[in-house]
């Protein structure tokens, strides 16, 4: 019997950590790989991160109000001990992931009171879809932070449940749900469900007084979360915040009725936004992924929905747990149907699904095994993990573009030439002009801010382009003041004629020479300012 607990007890212990070596050792082969290129909004996050440790803490991303510099906090505690590195900011969202695996280990223990549930959740997440690898391992801004929030509000939920007389929890709960709303207010998606249970359940526990005092500790302890975003309100409004939050940035994305904008997102949800999630395919493209066993992924995965919907019934923890976990992909669901952030292709915003999604497929294989046979059991287990492991391996082998979070194909770059641009640059004497967003700050972040580009040049092929591009607006005098520049185009023929074009009206000389993908017109003689070459392109 001594030897029996001794097992247990070791199991307990060696099961989380083997999952969590599991995950970790994934993500470090794909980072040893360098199969993750780059991306625009990465490298604002690392340049915000070198802006932080030089004394510069800024409330927001760089022109994204909707999204706070948690992220980019944390990427700066990083740096500070491991250098400015791209890598450190990997690390840090691997570090967030590890936090995300073992709360949703918990969260299966606790809601479905099997700990074999919490492992087997844990392994699925170990060894995830490809969207849950991509935007787990690159940093957005906030994903990984709102993943693990999350978790730790479900989390926090049940405890209060079971104790609602310890006011401290509620001052936690409070903290994190301000904090998650500054981070990131897709956070909401957990903390109106946990909110809305939490007030449900306080009647049947506490006097009117008691209540009252509880939500006040809630609310009190949610605006010392959110106090950045609430000192950033009071000095500059409101208004501007709520435009973003409310998708203002996209909003212009879908066109037609409301009915027709709403049917149009449930087509995206179902047909592009399953694919997704199930990791049937790339978020970047339309291209299948492990065809071998993708009908066997795609029938899985129909099965766990259909017993989701056919076992929504529990008592205890067990309701109440599942009632979060309902709740969190329902408000995430009408979050993308009916706010403009469904116009987003991408499936970034499906990624809180994988927790409700592992916890659901592990509770239906551990309560399974009677009936299938615990090799059967397993066997699906396998499965799935080697669907996940040959998705996620496909990608990374069809390397460029890698596993990229750019789904426009236009702006994927082969940045394995991003140390040839800079030598060339340097060498040249090039250190300002003007290029796109999805060149600039990969660039000022690469070369330690000395080459710096401001984002005015378009890169959608009908010349589309948005003043938000340009994210920092102390890089535009740097430009503007000086009286050389170049310019650097990707993937743009169109562009790259009407550039000839312009200086050649303008009676200019220059050279040019392509750089993998990058089109660089350089030594120009007369220089000129891009507001010369097009009004519609001038600074604001």
């Amino acid at each position: 019997m001594v030897g029996k607990r001794l097992n247990l007890k070791n199991l307990n212990i060696a099961a989380p950590l083997i999952v969590l070596a599991i995950g970790v050792g994934f993500k470090c082969i794909l980072l040893a790989m360098d199969v993750f290129p780059l991306n625009a909004d990465e490298a604002v996050v690392g340049l915000m991160a070198r802006h932080i440790l030089e004394g510069e803490w800024p409330t927001f991303f760089y022109g994204q109000v909707y999204l706070g510099s948690l992220d980019a906090t944390f990427v700066a505690l990083g740096m500070a001990f491991f250098g400015k590195k791209v890598l450190v900011i990997r690390l840090v969202q691997i570090l967030l992931y590890v936090g995300t695996i073992l709360t949703t280990i918990h969260l299966g223990e606790k809601i479905f009171q099997s700990r074999w549930t919490g492992w087997v959740a844990g392994l699925l997440m170990a060894i995830p879809a490809l969207n849950v690898t991509l935007y787990t391992t690159v940093s957005l801004g906030g994903y990984g932070e709102a993943l693990l929030i999350g978790n730790l509000l479900l989390i926090l939920t049940l405890k209060i449940i079971e104790t609602p007389d310890s006011k401290g929890l509620y001052l936690v709960w409070g903290g994190l749900a301000g904090l998650g709303f500054w981070t990131f207010g897709l956070t909401l998606i957990y903390s109106l469900p946990c909110g809305i249970l939490i007030l449900w359940k306080l009647p049947e526990q506490q006097q009117k007084k008691a209540i009252g005092l509880r939500v006040g500790l809630l609310l009190v302890a949610a605006a010392i979360g959110a106090l950045p975003w609430i000192v950033w309100a009071v000095s500059h409004g409101p208004g501007k915040l709520i435009q973003e939050m409310m998708g203002s940035a996209i909003a212009g994305a879908s066109s037609g009725s409301v009915w027709e904008t709403i049917l149009m997102r449930l087509r995206n949800f179902i047909l592009l936004g399953t694919s997704v999630i199930f990791g049937l395919r790339p978020p970047w493209e339309v291209r299948w992924l492990a065809l071998p066993l993708l009908p066997f992924a795609f029938a899985f995965w129909l099965v766990i929905i259909f017993n989701v919907f056919t076992h929504m019934k529990g008592s205890g923890s067990q309701q109440s747990g599942r009632l979060l976990l309902y709740g969190v992909c329902g408000f995430l669901t009408i979050g993308y149907l009916f706010s403009p952030f469904g116009a987003d292709p991408s499936g970034r915003y499906f990624l809180p699904l994988v927790v409700p999604m592992s916890l659901f497929a592990a509770d239906f294989l551990i309560d399974a095994k009677p009936k299938l046979q615990t090799k059967w059991a397993i066997a699906l287990l396998l499965g799935i993990l080697s669907f996940n492991l040959w998705g996620n391996l496909q990608s990374a082998f069809r390397n460029p573009p890698g596993i990229t979070s750019q789904f426009d194909a236009v702006t994927r770059i082969d940045h394995r030439y991003d140390e040839a641009l800079i030598d060339f640059l340097v060498q040249q004497g090039e250190l300002r002009g003007y290029s796109n967003y999805w060149v600039a700050y990969p660039l000022a972040f690469l070369s330690d801010e000395r080459l710096i580009y401001i984002p005015m040049l378009p890169y959608h092929q009908d010349f589309r382009h948005t003043s938000r591009d340009n994210r920092y607006g102390p890089y535009n005098p740097l430009v503007t003041s000086t009286d050389h520049v170049a310019y650097i185009t990707i993937n743009h023929a169109a562009l790259d004629q009407f550039l000839r074009d312009g200086f050649e009206a303008h009676g200019l000389h220059w050279r040019e020479i392509q750089i993998g993908d990058y089109q660089v017109f350089y030594d120009l003689e007369p220089s000129i300012h891009i507001e010369n070459l097009d009004p519609a392109w001038s600074i604001e």
